[in-house]
């Protein structure tokens, strides 16, 4: 009955505006009582009546404002506002937030269940817009249409899809009495759990059993930040699930394990986590690696590197022979410059090996070796066996110790190119690692072409960020140029429905130094890191500070996010 009252108070609003003839409205009343579908639909089925005369005439009548939603870009509608069974049911798209208000389009004022079930769902007061049928319902599949592509797949399917074994899963999960049905829940939330990580950019996620607690954090733009404490009831529950899709023994729970999950986001999209279990005191602890191949595909622009920074990255890309190091602490974005460096290197003229531990990024054409310890499979033998495998390229994970980083200096100096990382601070302390191995300096000079040292700063959100004032002596202090300060703007983060805490994204900031036959000598004399970093200066390149300051002057980053990523 309140279904036909809705429809009645609709056809007469449209009757009462001749958008519905009179004659007419008889028979639609009579034929839509044997319709299954809304009201609204069923007459925009009829190209007899238009759908933006339909909005535009009950946005009159009604009262309420009237939007266009025929261009309206859905991948503004913050994520945490899309609720994909109530968009559904109700055939209603959130749109945006307005302090505590949200704002939704519909097509039917008179739907107020529709309002006050989002209200009671979101938490936030409800406000109503009206949008013509067609544009909406074309919106609201759209977006569902993204949010599927990009993360929505059912239990059962990303299993499939991700290749594991479904009746093995569930017998190990009988062995340990984790196949009833209260675990299907938990299942539900790991997935989804997984999938939200994937959706903010987190690199990483961390499971952390305590006595009286059970935390899940996720790591967004290179901070830790906490996003569900589950009852620690299911500590131990949580733990077997995540072992069990990264086909690990659960059963053992006593030593560290490590293992993979590949989750299909879709028939074109996949992404690995890489797997590490933790016996702690009071259960294991779960630490994933997001490992997306897409980060690979950036492309160098990408980056952030200057253009001078770019060029000499490009022109050291494209000699035949010599060693590119990049250097920075775990999780400075050392991978991706090298794969992408690779990427622009992987032709079909190329032959291209690299010893890594781990793998992290799969490229397709670049032969990929993961080293195996204890089998005997290290990068020293890993390399050696590229050297009889007619490489082009070679790259090496990491130089940790003076059997790999001779090795490693011999291909370069005999028609290969090198990439390599290590982990210094600096570039001039990269020079300065390498001799405190024990590389004679002589080999050091001569096989060495640029060094890349490198930190992930967070990008201000481009929506909330709001200028900042710093006082001239406070920016000369800081260390801007005396010419630089009257001229300059910096930016502060403020947060927004878009952002985390007023970042969003990183962006890379680099020191880039070309190894110039002063610094080349200077090596050869036995200099320490302080006199190759001055020559460094002389010739024109800008240190990690530097560069940051230079990003910081552009609004791209915050002068406080320069400070904590250079130590400054």
């Amino acid at each position: 009955m309140k279904g036909l009252h809705q429809q009645s108070s609709l056809l007469s609003a449209l009757s009462k505006h001749n958008v519905v003839p009179t004659e007419k409205a008889e028979k639609i009343s009579a034929d839509f009582i044997r319709q299954n579908k809304p009201f609204l639909r069923y007459l925009v089925e009829d190209k007899e009546i238009n759908a933006k005369d339909i909005a535009s005439t009950l946005s009159r009548s009604f009262g309420c404002p009237l939007i266009d939603l025929e261009h309206f870009d859905t991948s503004l509608i913050p994520e945490g506002i899309r609720n994909e069974k109530l968009i559904r049911k109700h055939n209603a798209l959130p749109l945006y937030l307005r302090g505590k208000v949200l704002f939704v389009a519909m097509s039917d004022p008179t739907n107020l269940d529709a309002l006050e079930e989002i209200q009671f769902n979101t938490g936030y007061a409800t406000e109503l817009v009206i949008a013509n049928e067609t544009a909406l319902s074309h919106c609201i599949e759209k977006l569902l249409e993204a949010d599927s592509d990009a993360l929505g797949i059912s239990d059962i399917d990303a299993k499939a899809l991700a290749g594991i074994d479904v009746q093995e899963e569930r017998k190990q999960e009988e062995n340990i009495g984790l196949g009833d049905k209260e675990d299907a829940p938990i299942v539900v939330y790991i997935n989804k759990i997984l999938l939200d990580a994937i959706r903010k950019g987190a690199s990483d996620l961390h499971f952390e059993p305590y006595e009286k607690s059970y935390r899940i954090r996720f790591r967004i733009d290179g901070i830790l930040n906490e996003v569900a404490r589950p009852p620690v009831a299911l500590a131990a529950r949580m733990a077997a699930r995540l072992k069990v899709m990264s086909k690990l023994d659960i059963a053992e729970r006593r030593v560290p394990q490590d293992g993979r999950i590949k989750l299909a986001l879709s028939k074109k999209k996949s992404i690995d986590f890489r797997v590490s279990t933790l016996p702690t005191m009071w259960g294991e602890k779960v630490v994933m690696r997001i490992l997306d191949s897409s980060s690979a595909m950036l492309g160098i622009d990408m980056l952030g590197y200057a253009p001078k920074q770019k060029q000499i990255y490009m022109d050291a890309l494209a000699q035949p022979q010599g060693m590119i190091l990049v250097t920075g602490p775990t999780g400075s974005g050392k991978t991706v410059s090298l794969y992408t460096g690779l990427n622009i290197l992987n032709t079909e003229e190329r032959n291209i090996s690299t010893a890594e531990d781990p793998v992290e990024i799969n490229l397709e054409g670049v032969n990929q070796v993961q080293i195996n310890t204890r089998a005997g499979l290290t990068f020293p033998s890993a390399l050696r066996s590229f050297l009889r495998q007619d490489p082009d390229i070679v790259m090496v994970g990491e130089i940790r110790d003076l059997e790999t980083a001779e090795i490693a200096i011999k291909a370069a100096q005999t028609g290969h190119l090198v990439l390599s990382t290590l982990h210094t601070n600096s570039a001039a302390e990269t020079l300065t690692r390498l001799l405190n191995m024990g590389v004679p300096s002589y080999n050091v000079a001569s096989s060495v072409t640029i060094i890349i040292a490198q930190r992930l700063a967070r990008r201000l959100c481009t929506r909330c960020k709001a200028e900042e004032h710093v006082p001239k002596s406070e920016l000369l202090a800081q260390g801007f140029l005396p010419e630089q300060v009257s001229e300059i703007k910096l930016f502060k983060p403020m947060g927004c429905d878009f952002c985390t805490s007023g970042y969003k994204g990183r962006v890379g900031i680099y020191e880039v130094i070309k190894i110039s036959d002063i610094t080349a000598n200077l090596i050869m004399n036995g200099a320490n890191s302080l006199d190759i970093a001055a020559q460094c200066q002389r010739e024109g390149y800008n240190n990690l500070r530097q560069s940051g300051l230079e990003k910081a002057a552009l609004g791209v980053t915050s002068l406080e996010e320069v400070n904590r990523v250079t130590n400054a």
